[in-house]
């Protein structure tokens, strides 16, 4: 009975040394820390974001969300996960209607995860669309 518990999961014949903790697996011996120990001697090149939205900061932008709200505010920070910190933040819901109304919420964390746009204020204006063709009577 002494004798089960050396050969449960393990290798029966001599010679099989599994060294330490963890069997070997994770880690690496080499100084690189990666496959043959390359990895230290370059560098992966930078991630960028897709937007560049430092030039927007201190700005008036509009931030469409994944459900369909918008709000308008100031941009006071973001970080590479697109996650925005916009102050003095107005929602403006739309009812059935149609029919818009505003509601302050002042100084707002938006997760990256759900924007669907973020466009600037200053420059923008909203327009009467070209394509709708007039009804005739």
């Amino acid at each position: 009975m002494a004798d089960r518990g050396h050969s449960r999961g393990g290798h029966r014949g001599g010679g099989y040394h599994r060294g330490g903790r963890g069997g070997g697996r994770g880690g690496s011996s080499t100084p690189g820390g990666g496959p043959g120990g390359a990895s230290g001697d370059r560098e992966r090149p930078k991630k960028e974001n897709i937007l560049d939205l430092s030039k927007y900061m201190d700005k008036k932008i509009t931030v469409k969300f994944n459900g369909g709200r918008e709000v308008i505010g100031t941009l006071k920070g973001f970080d590479a996960l697109m996650n925005l910190v916009v102050d003095e933040v107005e929602e403006t819901m739309r009812d059935e209607e149609g029919n818009p109304s505003k509601r302050s919420l002042g100084l707002v964390v938006v997760r990256g995860t759900l924007l669907v746009g973020i466009s600037p204020i200053d420059g923008s204006e909203e327009i009467a669309n070209p394509f709708l063709q007039a009804d005739e009577d």
